[in-house]
C-alpha cells in the first residue's frame, strides 16, 4: 500500500472511531488547507474593509497593535490544532466541544459560531459591492450606483450563486479556488507595498510610531473623542480592526475530512495561516500608511471613511490600468474568502445535519454520490446569508428606541447583524477554548499528531484570557456617542442581536431534539 493509501486508510479509521464513515472525498492536500484557512482570514479583505477604523480610531502607531490578536490567536490556535488533530472531523468547533463537554453544549457553541460564518459570507460578499462596481463602470462604462440595495442584492445573489455552484462540484475546485486566492493574496499585499515603494513613500519609517492627534476630538480623523488618551482610549478601538482580521485559520478544520493526512496538516495549516496573514498585514499596512498623503487635508482624507485605501492608491499610483489590476486583486479575494467560508459553513451544517442535531437532518446531510459534497447544505449555507442581506432593506430614518437601548438612525439591520459576526467568532472561539480547558480538569489527553503535552493547560488558559478580554472590548456598551458605540458595536445592539440569535438557537434546538438523535 502506498503511503498516500496509508494516510486516507489512517485517516479514515481515525473517523470511524469517533463514529463517522468516509463520505466526502479526501482530495485537499496541504496547500489546499492552508489556502482555504487562509483566505478566509484574508489580509486583504480585511484590511481593505479595516483600515480606515483602524488608522482613523488610533493614527499610523495603530499598526503596532497587530500584535496583540496575533498572539492571543496564535495561542488559540495551538488549541485548535490539537483539538483539530485528536478530532479530525468536519464541523470543526461543534465537534471539538461536542467530545471535550458535551453533545448539549457542542451544540450551542457550533450554533454561535454557525451563524457567525453565515453573517460573514453576507458581509463578505455584500462587501465586494463597492469594488466590483467600480471595476464593471470603469471597463464597460456603467453607471452602476453600489450603494442602492438593488444594486447589493443581484450582485450578492449573483456571487452566492457562482460560488455555490462551484462548491458543489468538489472539494477539489473549492482548493483550486483558495489555493489561487492564496496567490493573489500574497500579489494584493506585497505587489501592492513594492508599487507604492516604487512610487515613493511620503513618510518615513518613524512615521509609525505616530498618533497623529487621533487620541483627541479636534484631529481625530474620524470625529470621535478619546479624552486625550492613547493607550487607554484610541487604542481599544484601533485594535478591533486587527482582532476582525485574524481569526479564519480554524477553517482548516471544518473542512478536515476531505484533508489528506488530515490529522498532521490541519494543525499546520492553522498556525501557518495565522503567521502568514500575519506577516502580509504588517506590509500592506506599513506600505498603506507610509504612503499616505503628507499634507494635513490629504492625511484627513485617507484616514476616513470618505477616502480610504482607494484615495490613497489614486494619489499614488498613476497608471489607470494598474489601479484596475489591483482593484481586479481585490474583487476576487472578497470572492475566494466569501467562497471559503461558505464551504467551511456547509460543512458545519452537514456536521449537525449528520449527528441529527437540525430540522430535516436526513436531507441537510445528503452528499453528492457524483460529486461528493454536501449539496443541500451548500445550498442552505446560500440561502441564509442572502436572506440576510434583504435586512440592509430596513434601514430607520430616524432613532428608535425600543426599551433599555436605542436603535440609531440610517443603520441598515444587516450592519446590525454583522456586527454580531466578529463577536459571535469570538464567543464560539471562547466556549470551544473553555471546553478544551473543562477537559484537561477531566484528564482528557490528546492523542493525535499534535499535541502540546505537559504546556497544554498554560497555553489553554492564556487563549482564554485573551479571548475573554477581546469579547469584552468588542461587546462592551458604552454609548452611540461613545468612539466604539458610533464606529462599531452600537451600544447595546451587537449583545441584543446576540440573544436575538440565541432566542433562535432554542427554537432550532427545540424542534431539532438533537439530543434524542445525535451519534
Amino acid at each position: 500500500m502506498s503511503d498516500k493509501n496509508q494516510s486516507n486508510a489512517a485517516e479514515e479509521s481515525r473517523l470511524g472511531a469517533l463514529g463517522y464513515k468516509q463520505e466526502l472525498s479526501r482530495v485537499l492536500s496541504k496547500f489546499d488547507s492552508f489556502s482555504v484557512a487562509f483566505t478566509y482570514l484574508s489580509p486583504m479583505v480585511g484590511i481593505y474593509s479595516l483600515f480606515v477604523l483602524g488608522v482613523g480610531a488610533g493614527g499610523p502607531r495603530y499598526i503596532w497593535l497587530m500584535l496583540i490578536p496575533v498572539i492571543g490567536m496564535y495561542f488559540v490556535a495551538l488549541i485548535f490544532g490539537e483539538l483539530g488533530s485528536h478530532y479530525p472531523v468536519s464541523g470543526a468547533l461543534y465537534q471539538y466541544s461536542k467530545f471535550t463537554v458535551s453533545k448539549k453544549y457542542g451544540w450551542w457553541v457550533g450554533w454561535f459560531y454557525l451563524m457567525a460564518l453565515l453573517v460573514t459570507v453576507a458581509a463578505v460578499d455584500t462587501g465586494v459591492v463597492p469594488y466590483l462596481s467600480a471595476i464593471l463602470n470603469s471597463w464597460f462604462g456603467m453607471s452602476i450606483d453600489p450603494s442602492k440595495h438593488s444594486t447589493i442584492m443581484v450582485m450578492t445573489l449573483a456571487l452566492l450563486a457562482v460560488q455555490t455552484l462551484l462548491n458543489i462540484t468538489g472539494a477539489k475546485v473549492m482548493g483550486r479556488i483558495a489555493s489561487f486566492g492564496s496567490y493573489v493574496e500574497i500579489f494584493g499585499t506585497f505587489g501592492i507595498a513594492i508599487i507604492l515603494a516604487a512610487a515613493g513613500f511620503n513618510h518615513g519609517f518613524g512615521f509609525l510610531f505616530s498618533s497623529e492627534g487621533a487620541e483627541t476630538v479636534g484631529t481625530n480623523t474620524l470625529g470621535v473623542s478619546f479624552g486625550g488618551n492613547w493607550w487607554t482610549g484610541a487604542a481599544l478601538v484601533a485594535v478591533l480592526a486587527h482582532a476582525f482580521i485574524f481569526y479564519g485559520f480554524e477553517s482548516a478544520g471544518d473542512v478536515a475530512e476531505e484533508t489528506k493526512d488530515a490529522s498532521k496538516q490541519v494543525p499546520k495549516a492553522m498556525r501557518q495561516a495565522l503567521l502568514v496573514g500575519a506577516f502580509t498585514s504588517f506590509v500592506l499596512v506599513a506600505a498603506l500608511l507610509l504612503a499616505t498623503p503628507s499634507d494635513p487635508k490629504g492625511y484627513a482624507t485617507a484616514t476616513s471613511f470618505a477616502g480610504g485605501i482607494p484615495y490613497i492608491l489614486s494619489t499614488a499610483i498613476s497608471s489607470s490600468f494598474l489601479r484596475d489590476i489591483l482593484l481586479l486583486a481585490v474583487v476576487f479575494a472578497f470572492f475566494s474568502c466569501g467562497s471559503s467560508i461558505l464551504g467551511a459553513s456547509s460543512r458545519m451544517l452537514f456536521s449537525y445535519a449528520r449527528d441529527g442535531a437540525v430540522p430535516a437532518a436526513k436531507m441537510v446531510s445528503k452528499v453528492s454520490p457524483k460529486f461528493h459534497t454536501p449539496v443541500n447544505a451548500l445550498l442552505l449555507g446560500a440561502l441564509v446569508p442572502f436572506i440576510f442581506t434583504l435586512l440592509v432593506n430596513i434601514t430607520p430614518s430616524k432613532d428608535i428606541k425600543i426599551g433599555f437601548f436605542t436603535y440609531p438612525a440610517n443603520v441598515s439591520a444587516l450592519l446590525s447583524l454583522v456586527s454580531f459576526g466578529v463577536s459571535g467568532i469570538y464567543l464560539a472561539f471562547m466556549l470551544t477554548v473553555l471546553g478544551a480547558l473543562i477537559a484537561r480538569t477531566r484528564g482528557w489527553k490528546a492523542d493525535g499528531h499534535f499535541t502540546l503535552g505537559s504546556k497544554g493547560m498554560i497555553v489553554n488558559i492564556i487563549a482564554l484570557v485573551y479571548l475573554v478580554v477581546m469579547f469584552i472590548n468588542l461587546v462592551i456598551p458604552t454609548g452611540l456617542a461613545s468612539p466604539r458605540g458610533a464606529l462599531f458595536n452600537l451600544d447595546w445592539v451587537t449583545l441584543v442581536v446576540m440573544l436575538v440569535i440565541a432566542a433562535l438557537g432554542g427554537i432550532v434546538y427545540a424542534i431539532a431534539q438533537p439530543g434524542k438523535k445525535s451519534s
